[in-house]
């Protein structure tokens, strides 16, 4: 009789690791939900660290490193912080994580951790992170948190990236700092684009890119 009811318990079947709800985790940022296209957070740096590709990789690198391990840590956590300080231990996570980040920049890139020493900074109080932590880290496991995290500093990095190129091809005529246009186009009359080294390109390359995306999927029209 034992068992035949031991027999009868349902044996629950654990979800994997990259279920098609985690890899929308990690690609919906990407594109539908982009933090800074649709969800238009983290604009400030995006104008700050783009006049050259290397910097914004490494932003987008280091966004991505605090954004996934903070959200973990308060997904860890998230069952015993008292509702009124959560924000202030999201915050110390946070700062914690960034001042790893800076610490190890200093240590292996000094020049490009003087560079980007003030923007390191403020990933503190980049909207994207806490924004992660309070919607989401707060009210779900590990794995799909730290998932999450990985894909909204993907999404950011992405943009930065993508701006970072064109304001240093056309600004600048180079890309990772080697030369990529031609020295004979300078001769014919070429000259490099002065506007594309302001933080005024981009903002003016970011709408471009978010008019592609809604005319590419017009259900995004109405998301913002």
């Amino acid at each position: 009789m034992s068992q035949t009811a031991e027999a009868k318990v349902p044996v629950k079947e654990q979800e994997p690791l990259f279920s098609s709800k985690n890899r929308r985790l990690l690609t919906d940022p990407l594109d539908e939900n982009n933090p800074i296209t649709i969800q238009v957070l983290g604009v400030c740096s995006a104008l700050a660290v783009t006049a050259q590709v290397k910097p914004a990789l490494v932003m987008a690198i280091c966004v991505v490193f605090v954004c996934s391990f903070a959200n973990l840590v308060i997904s860890l956590l998230r069952n015993g912080i008292p509702g009124r300080i959560r924000m202030i231990v999201q915050l110390v996570i946070i700062a914690t994580l960034v001042t790893l980040v800076n610490e190890v920049l200093a240590a292996f890139v000094y020049d490009l951790s003087k560079e980007l020493s003030v923007y390191i900074g403020l990933i503190i109080t980049n909207c994207i992170i806490m924004g992660r932590l309070e919607a989401f880290a707060m009210g779900n496991k590990p794995w799909p948190s730290f998932l999450d995290g990985v894909g909204n500093g993907l999404g950011y990095g992405a943009i930065l990236i993508l701006v970072a190129v064109f304001r240093e091809v056309f600004g600048a005529g180079t890309f990772l700092g080697f030369q990529v246009i031609p020295p004979f186009m300078y001769d014919l009359g070429y000259m490099n684009n002065g506007v594309m080294v302001t933080p005024a390109a981009a903002m003016f390359l970011i709408g471009i890119f978010i008019w592609i995306q809604r005319a590419r999927n017009p259900k995004l029209v109405d998301v913002s």
